[in-house]
C-alpha cells in the first residue's frame, strides 16, 4: 500500500491540537451531568448529547474568532514566581497592571471563567433554555482547559525545550489510548463553590504548578527511549497518522502516575459544580418549563458557520 506524504498527519506535533482532545471534552461534560441533583437532571439528561456535542465549540470559535484563543490559556509564569500569589485576581486590577494587550497575549483563562460563571447564572434567572445549555457545555470546556497543566504555562507545547508535540500527548493521546481501561471517572455529586473567583484561582495554580513536572517527566522518557520507538503510524478515518506510540504514551503515563486520570476527575467535579452554583446562585429556578427552547434561525447559521470554519481548518490565534 502505497501513502503519498499529503496524506500523512501527526497527532500532537502537528495539526489540530486542542484543550483535552476532543475525546476528553466531550466526555468530561457528558459525565458531569450525572454528578447533578434530580432537580437539575430533568434538563440536563435529555440534552445530554448537546452537552457533549457542544463541548468543543470553544475550540471551533478559534477557527472563527481571532479573540477566543487568549480564553483558553494562561501564561502564569510570565506574570509571576511560583506559588503564583502575586497575579491579580481582580480582571479590572490585572488590566491595570499589565495591559489588555499583555493579557490577550498571555491569556484570559481565569478572568474567563468568572465570566462563565456570570452568563451561565443570568441564563438560569432568566429561564433562557437554549442560553442554559449552550452556556454550560462552553464553560464546561473552559474549566477542562484550566486542569490542564500546559495551559498555564508559557512552554505550552515544549516549543521551548525541544519538546514539540507534548501538548498532544499528554491531554489528547493518553486519554484516547487509555482512558476507557484505567481511569476512575466517578466525581461524586456536585457541590456549591461560595467563592467561585477563589476555586477558579485554585484550579489554575495547581495547573500551574504542575506544569514543570509534566516537562520534566517527558524529558527523562526521552533520554531513555530512542526516536525510532517514540512514534508510531495508525490509520485515523482513512488517513496515515503520525502519532506518538503506544508503548512510549503508557511509559509516560507511568511515568506521571494518576496525574492525566486525577486531573480528569476533577475537571468533571469541577464542571458539575459550575452548571450547580449557577443553578443556586439564580435562586434555583425549576428547569420543567423553560423559555427559548428551541434554536433560532440565525442560531442555527451560527453554529453552521462555527463548523464550516473549523473544517477549512484556519486557527485564528495561538496554536498549541
Amino acid at each position: 500500500m502505497v501513502f503519498t506524504i499529503s496524506f500523512i498527519v501527526f497527532t500532537g506535533c502537528h495539526g489540530k491540537v486542542y484543550g483535552w482532545g476532543f475525546f476528553a471534552h466531550e466526555r468530561i461534560n457528558r459525565l458531569a451531568v450525572f454528578c447533578l441533583p434530580p432537580e437539575m437532571m430533568v434538563l440536563y439528561k435529555p440534552y445530554l448529547e448537546y452537552i457533549r456535542v457542544h463541548a468543543t465549540d470553544p475550540d471551533k470559535r478559534r477557527y472563527m474568532v481571532a479573540a477566543e484563543a487568549p480564553r483558553h490559556y494562561l501564561d502564569i509564569d510570565v506574570f509571576d514566581k511560583p506559588p503564583y500569589r502575586q497575579i491579580p485576581r481582580s480582571w479590572q486590577d490585572a488590566l491595570a497592571r499589565y495591559g489588555a494587550d499583555s493579557l490577550q497575549r498571555n491569556g484570559i483563562l481565569p478572568w474567563h471563567l468568572e465570566k462563565m460563571m456570570a452568563m451561565l447564572t443570568k441564563a438560569f434567572r432568566e429561564r433562557d433554555q437554549q442560553r442554559i445549555l449552550q452556556l454550560s457545555a462552553e464553560a464546561g470546556h473552559y474549566l477542562a482547559d484550566a486542569h490542564v497543566p500546559l495551559h498555564v504555562c508559557s512552554n505550552h507545547n515544549g516549543q521551548l525545550t525541544g519538546q514539540h508535540g507534548i501538548h498532544g500527548l499528554w491531554e489528547s493521546r493518553i486519554p484516547e489510548l487509555l482512558a476507557d481501561e484505567e481511569f476512575d471517572y466517578w466525581a461524586g455529586k456536585a457541590r456549591y463553590i461560595a467563592d467561585w473567583r477563589v476555586y477558579v484561582w485554585q484550579i489554575v495554580t495547581s495547573s500551574g504548578l504542575a506544569a514543570d513536572t509534566v516537562l520534566k517527566k517527558e524529558r527523562l522518557l526521552r533520554e531513555q527511549m530512542p526516536a525510532s520507538q517514540r512514534y508510531a503510524y495508525e490509520i485515523r478515518n482513512g488517513v496515515l497518522t503520525r502519532t506518538y506510540a503506544e508503548g512510549y504514551t503508557k511509559a509516560y503515563q507511568q511515568l506521571l502516575g494518576d496525574m492525566v486520570s486525577r486531573r480528569m476527575k476533577q475537571a468533571i467535579a469541577a464542571v458539575a459544580a459550575c452548571w450547580y452554583t449557577a443553578w443556586v446562585n439564580a435562586g434555583q429556578p425549576a428547569l420543567q418549563e423553560l423559555q427559548h427552547t428551541a434554536l433560532t434561525e440565525s442560531e442555527l447559521q451560527e453554529i453552521e458557520q462555527l463548523q464550516r470554519r473549523w473544517t477549512e481548518g484556519r486557527m485564528l490565534g495561538r496554536q498549541e
